[in-house]
């Protein structure tokens, strides 16, 4: 399976995700909006709703995202949190299995850049209104600059709300000590390889360099007393996963595997046939350039797809 540093232009398309003039182009074309489907359930709440009972109704668990990022006003923050309220409302009249419900969210997208009390304060209204509700919250990972400030509100949060979980991201040279500092009781570690542009001395370059990575990050978590959800679409990752939940004595409730929403439809659906554990996480929003562009960065293949949508349509 083709990994995330395979593509020779992500660098490119990390970068063009942080530019506003080509997202100004970019959202105007009607071509993008048939990957955009495929990779984001909609832009209003109904309609991650909608995506959100048809996964429900297959098995599968979810992790619900309302995309933005990088806030740098506080009406907008605020904006953010009560979509979030909102939401959880309306999940919480779901008839579902216990830890079927989720909520994904970006510190940033809550003022984070602005004020760490701010984000604080904003993710705890959050969690407060979750925990009610039964919903659990995973704090999203981006990039390195972000991470020492993101696992600080996290470790404060986890006083009041232990169940909350967060992101690690395999690339960063780092991760596998932040992974055994945080694989306690009740913790939730979500494992991914990562997916923005970090430098040589913080990040691992190679593919194989970042496997090798998140397989002893992985072997980490398995043998720690925490919940581990496994991130990935990779074949091999996915195997280490079953290998080494086994040899730590885990059942298939003690971890589960999370993909992307449209993305290894098929294998989501064996494993959950195979009495696994599987939860999609699933974008909705208007903000959906930066994780659009990140999507065409994983796989040469979805660039290959817009790149064919561009041409036909002119």
């Amino acid at each position: 399976m083709t990994t995330v540093l395979s593509n020779p232009l992500r660098p490119a398309l990390l970068a063009a995700a942080r530019s506003p003039k080509l997202q100004a182009t970019v959202t105007r074309l009607r071509a993008t909006r048939s990957l955009v489907d495929r990779f984001v359930a909609g832009e209003s709440e109904p309609a991650v709703v909608t995506a959100v009972d048809a996964l429900l109704a297959s098995g599968r668990f979810v992790s619900v995202d309302y995309l933005g990022e990088d806030t740098t006003d506080r009406a907008q923050a605020t904006a953010t949190v009560q979509s979030y309220l909102s939401l959880i409302q309306r999940l919480s009249t779901r008839s579902t299995a216990e830890t079927a419900l989720e909520v994904s969210l970006k510190l940033s997208a809550l003022g984070q850049g602005i004020d760490r009390t701010l984000a604080l304060e904003n993710a705890r209204e959050i969690c407060t209104a979750a925990t009610a509700a039964g919903v659990w919250v995973t704090v999203d990972a981006e990039d390195h600059t972000t991470t020492d400030s993101t696992l600080s509100i996290v470790r404060e949060l986890r006083h009041d709300f232990p169940d909350l979980g967060t992101v690690l991201q395999a690339y960063l040279k780092r991760t596998e000590a932040d992974c055994r500092e945080l694989s306690g009781p009740r913790s939730r570690i979500r494992l991914c390889k990562g997916a923005y542009n970090e430098p040589a001395s913080v990040a691992f370059q190679g593919a194989r360099d970042v496997s090798d990575s998140y397989l002893r990050c992985l072997e980490v978590l398995m043998n720690g007393s925490g919940y581990p959800m496994v991130a990935s679409h990779d074949p091999e990752m996915i195997e280490a996963a079953e290998r080494l939940a086994a040899n730590a004595g885990r059942s298939a409730a003690d971890f589960e595997f999370q993909m992307l929403f449209g993305i290894r439809d098929q294998e989501q659906r064996r494993l959950v046939d195979a009495g696994k554990h599987v939860r999609v996480y699933v974008p909705y929003g208007e903000q959906w350039y930066g994780y659009f562009m990140r999507r065409l960065a994983e796989r040469p293949a979805n660039l290959m797809f817009f790149a064919r949508s561009l041409i036909s349509r002119n």
